[in-house]
């Protein structure tokens, strides 16, 4: 699978790194209780079809992206920077 980073251009996988998903809320950062971030990480559904997740292009400009993917063909129909990447990060 190759994932179009807006700043870098097409790169394969191995230069990312999978960050979650993007379409269920997280717990509150001040979240204390060990329950709701386990039922964020390990209780969810299996999506099928077109999803967003949080990748990082680790090996790259280091941005973070949120990636619309479809779960059955690993077609990438979107890819959308979170923000600008650090100056001088892997470019």
């Amino acid at each position: 699978m190759r994932i179009p980073c807006p700043w870098c251009g097409p790169r394969d996988l191995s230069e990312f790194h999978y960050g979650g998903d993007a379409e269920t809320p997280r717990p509150p950062h001040d979240e204390t209780a060990a329950a709701p971030w386990f039922d964020h990480v390990y209780r969810h559904d299996n999506p099928r079809g077109s999803h967003r997740e949080y990748w990082q292009h680790n090996y790259g400009c280091r941005s973070w992206l949120l990636v619309t993917r479809d779960t059955l063909t690993h077609e990438i129909t979107a890819v959308e920077p979170l923000r600008a990447p650090a100056k001088g990060a892997g470019r």
